[in-house]
């Protein structure tokens, strides 16, 4: 098998685009390689996270309203346990802002609607 074709592990991804669930094995390519294009918000949530269903309908809802500007990539904390640790999270919701294949920005916690358009704008490109 074509590991480079494979669409688990490379997803085709257009700028149209808004959301894509971000596994251990796409993480590099759907958030280190988008990142050099768009921004890319990684969230790393778990259902069972109150907070987490707080913020969850206000990314969706930005990332539709962007239509595509940057790139809403899902992380459940539950099944990408190692995508947490590397990113050293020690609460979900945590929302952590990609540019050029690093880290720039992160917030933690369930945010206000305001707070989270400040965040997407301060770092879009």
């Amino acid at each position: 098998m074509d590991l480079h074709a494979h669409p688990d592990i490379h997803p085709q991804l257009g700028p149209k685009d808004f959301v894509v669930d971000a596994t251990e094995q796409n993480f590099e390519h759907v958030a280190i390689n988008e990142s050099s294009k768009r921004l890319v918000l990684v969230d790393i949530s778990a259902d069972w996270c109150g907070p987490c269903n707080v913020l969850m309908p206000i990314l969706d809802k930005l990332s539709k309203e962007y239509a595509g500007d940057f790139l809403l990539a899902k992380v459940d904390a539950d099944e990408n346990m190692r995508i947490a640790g590397r990113y050293k999270v020690r609460g979900f919701p945590t929302v952590i802002a990609f540019v050029e294949g690093a880290e720039v920005d992160r917030f933690h916690s369930a945010q206000r609607e305001p707070f989270v358009v400040d965040f997407i704008e301060k770092h879009l490109f």
